[in-house]
């Protein structure tokens, strides 16, 4: 899967997340420094699904309806260590295919997913 790490995801995750096959491209070394905004863009135009902890990008995409139709992907778990977070990370990518055209919430133990509008989501 192409995912696209904000700048605040861990670097271990994004490790285990390459590890695990993904194609992941990070922020924090791709492009420091981007505005939220150029993210959002930039995860768009790539079709790459954005991993964030930020839940500024959620009122991006449905408040002032920026494209997001890649999907994003807010994460909500405890922070307890690097180690924890990449763990969390992997299994959640890795329990679905349908994450573009959602905006979605990974918390302990569950996912919610609601369809961003305009991406041909349910």
């Amino acid at each position: 899967m192409k995912l696209l790490a904000n700048e605040n995801f861990p670097g271990d995750a994004v490790k285990a997340l390459r590890g695990s096959g993904h194609d992941v491209l990070w922020v924090r070394t791709a492009f420091p420094g981007a505005s939220d905004t150029r993210v959002l863009e930039r995860a768009t135009v790539e079709q790459r699904v954005l991993l964030t902890f930020d839940k500024d990008f959620g009122e991006l995409a449905f408040r002032w309806g920026l494209p997001a139709a890649s999907g994003i992907i807010l994460f909500r778990t405890r922070l307890i260590s690097p180690a924890h977070i990449s763990r969390a990370a992997v299994s959640a990518i890795g329990s679905r295919t349908d994450w573009a055209g959602h905006f979605s919430v990974v918390e302990e133990g569950r996912v919610r997913m609601t369809a961003l509008v305009g991406t041909g989501g349910p």
